[in-house]
């Protein structure tokens, strides 16, 4: 089997969540458990960072990653979904998973899992506690895919467990209520393991610290011990930005840059160091000048793409995967903030999520380039047009996402904002 042969018989063979929606979610871990049996528990193997929660995981464990590797600490990432490459979900010191290794695999196991008959998640979870066993990292950081509690990677006991935070996001699969959406989160916080909670709410401070309390676990809420000051974001780069941090109210890194131009990656910047505070205090060895470094050097570090990220200039591309409601606002807040003279937004999303929320936190006074993703969950564009329509959103609709960047690019002026967002499936067919 070739590299793409196998990769076709997996999007055939095994119900895949990002392309084809609730259909391939799996609400138990029988599956998950089934194969790390198969696999001799590999998941056992290594040591492991767990992150969960609805925004800012991702930056989070790339963040996280970039830290370790920095120090000198051979790491393992795995994250989802993918954008370009399948293999982007599973790195190591920011790596890829070889073609090889993923051919591999499939052929070696193939029997065993169609007799399990596992989503797509599930073996791609195998694939890699796998792979960073067989590879010997020192250490793995873990992003979960849905919710927690029922999440594949829910079989690792990690160092510590972080929760970035709860916004509304698949409540047809993890609740309607940000308290049971919490408590879906909350699954993964283990027995005596600390937990690491990114923003404080409301809502779901208390399910945290009662589950913590129940698994005897350290809780720490990074925003009380760590303030991420947005200090300035240069015109010439707006693909990063420089923040100042204080701990307990104390200087900890003035004048700090981050590569990744999200202002809504100060959150991520404090999860990341009050998790960093917990592993130095379990014998690793992470000092200030290696994390200033890292977090000036993430993308390069473990080629993270897809946030606040510039395609070019003159006129300026921005392409985010900001795409359910909590995030779209910030996104929007920067778009506003960001020097333009007009806003050109190339947009598509999925059709198995309520839009209008959405649809209502965008600037009517942009024009509108709407396309479908190339996904089976892919909202077809007229469809998005015609809602977009009630809130007084206005544009005209293109045969895919590379059409309508081109069309944008071809429209804009040389001080215009060409912005590229909605899914992370739109962003994905242009970085």
């Amino acid at each position: 089997m070739t590299y793409k042969e196998t990769l076709d018989y997996l999007f055939a063979q095994l119900p895949m969540f990002h392309r084809i929606g609730a259909a391939a979610y799996k609400a138990d871990l029988n599956n998950t458990h089934a194969i790390m049996e198969m696999l001799d528990h590999p998941e056992k193997d290594f040591r492991c960072i767990h992150i969960a929660g609805t925004n800012g995981k991702g930056s989070t464990s790339n963040m996280l990653a970039a830290i370790l590797q920095q120090s000198g600490y051979k790491t393992g990432l795995y994250t989802s979904p993918h954008l370009r490459d399948f293999r982007e979900r599973i790195r190591i010191d920011g790596k890829m998973i070889g073609q090889n290794d993923v051919i591999t695999f499939v052929k070696k196991y193939r029997k065993e899992f169609e007799a399990i008959e596992p989503s797509f998640f599930e073996w791609t979870v195998g694939l890699a506690f796998d792979y960073f066993s067989k590879k010997d990292v020192d250490i793995a950081v873990i992003e979960t895919g849905l919710g927690g509690r029922l999440d594949s990677t829910n079989v690792v006991t990690p160092l510590v467990s972080v929760i970035t935070n709860v916004q509304w996001d698949h409540m047809s699969l993890l609740g309607n209520t940000l308290k049971k959406i919490g408590a879906e989160k909350a699954g993964i916080i283990k027995k005596e393991v600390p937990v690491v909670i990114g923003q404080t709410q409301k809502e779901t401070a208390s399910i945290f610290k009662t589950k913590a309390k129940k698994m005897q676990s350290p809780i720490f809420f990074a925003d009380k011990n760590y303030k991420v000051e947005f200090s300035n974001q240069d015109e010439d780069s707006p693909g990063k930005i420089e923040v100042d941090v204080l701990r307990k109210k104390l200087p900890y890194l003035k004048n700090l840059v981050v590569d990744l131009g999200g202002w809504y990656q100060t959150v991520n910047i404090a999860t990341a160091l009050q998790t960093c505070e917990i592993l130095e205090e379990k014998g690793f060895e992470l000092n200030r000048k290696n994390i200033r470094k890292a977090l000036m050097n993430i993308k390069k570090l473990t080629g993270f793409a897809g946030r606040w990220q510039v395609i070019g200039k003159n006129p300026l591309i921005i392409a985010d995967t900001g795409h359910n409601v909590d995030g779209l606002k910030l996104v929007v807040q920067q778009i506003k903030a960001t020097p333009h003279k007009h806003l050109h937004f190339v947009m598509g999303m999925v059709q198995d999520k309520d839009i209008s929320k959405a649809l209502a936190l965008l600037p009517v006074n942009a024009s509108y380039y709407f396309c479908k993703p190339d996904i089976p969950r892919g909202l077809d564009a007229m469809v998005l047009r015609e809602q977009a329509a009630n809130f007084k959103l206005k544009g005209n609709i293109y045969p895919s996402v590379k059409k309508a960047l081109d069309a944008a690019v071809k429209k804009a002026g040389k001080n215009d904002l060409v912005f590229i967002g909605g899914s992370t499936f739109v962003v994905a067919e242009i970085v």
